[in-house]
């Protein structure tokens, strides 16, 4: 069978950030502003007040001190709470497109791949800004690739599903060279009016290149040795915007239409499904958690990979293990554990494994086993 690698990683970071301390001020002015509109229902009990949020209670609960967004202004006005970002002409390149071209163009550079030579692109995120023509062929047409091209969603899995399709592409053969794009608004579907919730997602790009190692040509890849895929049906998160809304005449602006989830039974529940389907796929490697030298996991929540990691290696994993980059991302969906692999491969010696695992609604999780090697063992 043919060998498929991923010889290069992209990423796109927005130019705006926001931290805590401003997030936090921006909807506690909010939580004031309504607890004082609604004071009398609350002086007679009909109504709970609001509480305020803290940056103490984000890092706390979430390992998060800020994150990148595509508009600040937006979501920091207490009047509007949500993005602003300008309505594209059909003619214009989409915000997507946009973003995922940054990260794509990177992947390219580093895989030393022309973007002619890319015979498949998968779009692969959590919301896609629209149902059709797709952002894949979008981009696509703009990178200049040739092929063909699709977008797929699985939440927050989206990235590791789309590296399996793309890797399955290679080694049967359709294909020799796909990029895998994963362009996450992830702002644009959080309420940040709810304080359970308002902290947890942030924007980014980013993109992988997969293809046969015998025309690899980076110097440095990650040979891909076993893909593994899971879903299990669950309501505990939940985003419920569609085109249906329309006829079914529910409020688009309504907090089920962004995203919801139950915290803590996401947590009880996720765990130790994620760990199982790590330890099961290394197993059916003949390998075990002591055998990896690095986790790249979902950044959706510090306290989730600390057990998930620790289930996995039997011990507490060092930051080294176990890369976190939510503290300054947030939680960006499928991107996550990208971005985590992205910056964190460098100091990795040749023949070291590791894992790519993201994981969410559905449920869904896909682990993605690597193992580092340099040009020369790629091809002897």
């Amino acid at each position: 069978m043919i060998q498929a690698v991923i010889s290069g990683t992209g990423l796109y970071t927005p130019s705006q950030a926001i931290g805590n301390d401003a997030l936090v001020a921006a909807f506690n002015t909010w939580v004031d502003g309504e607890n004082e509109r609604h004071a009398e229902a609350i002086a007679r009990g009909e109504r709970e007040p609001l509480a305020h949020s803290s940056s103490e209670f984000i890092v706390k609960a979430s390992g998060i001190h800020s994150r990148h967004v595509m508009d600040a202004e937006g979501i920091l006005d207490p009047a509007r709470m949500r993005p602003k970002l300008p309505e594209r002409g059909d003619d214009d390149l989409s915000h997507q497109a946009e973003m995922g071209l940054a990260a794509a163009r990177e992947a390219l550079d580093r895989a030393r791949v022309a973007a002619e030579d890319i015979e498949l692109v998968i779009v692969a995120c959590s919301n896609l800004e629209r149902a059709y023509p797709a952002v894949a062929v979008e981009l696509q047409a703009a990178l200049g690739a040739g092929g063909h091209a699709y977008d797929m969603n699985v939440a927050c899995s989206s990235a590791t599903f789309a590296i399996d399709a793309a890797a399955n592409a290679v080694r049967s053969g359709s294909v020799q060279r796909a990029l895998v794009v994963n362009p996450e608004i992830c702002s644009a579907h959080l309420n940040f009016r709810d304080r359970d919730s308002h902290f947890i997602f942030g924007d980014a790009a980013t993109a992988v290149v997969v293809e046969a190692d015998s025309i690899a040509v980076a110097p440095t890849r990650f040979a891909i040795l076993g893909t593994r895929l899971m879903t299990r049906y669950s309501n505990a998160i939940r985003n419920n915007a569609g085109f249906l809304n329309r006829v079914t005449d529910s409020d688009p602006l309504a907090a089920d239409k962004l995203f919801v989830q139950e915290g803590k039974r996401v947590f009880k529940e996720v765990c130790p499904m994620v760990a199982e389907l790590i330890v099961s796929h290394l197993a059916s490697l003949e390998l075990g958690g002591e055998a990896l030298s690095r986790l790249w996991l979902h950044q959706a929540n510090r306290h989730m990979n600390a057990l998930i990691a620790r289930r996995v290696l039997g011990r507490e994993a060092s930051t080294e293990e176990a890369p976190v980059i939510l503290d300054r991302y947030a939680n960006t969906s499928s991107a996550g554990s990208i971005i985590a692999l992205h910056r964190h491969h460098d100091d990795l010696p040749d023949g070291a494994l590791g894992v790519v695992c993201s994981f969410g609604a559905g449920y869904s999780a896909g682990s993605v086993i690597l193992r580092k090697i340099n040009a020369r063992k790629v091809n002897e």
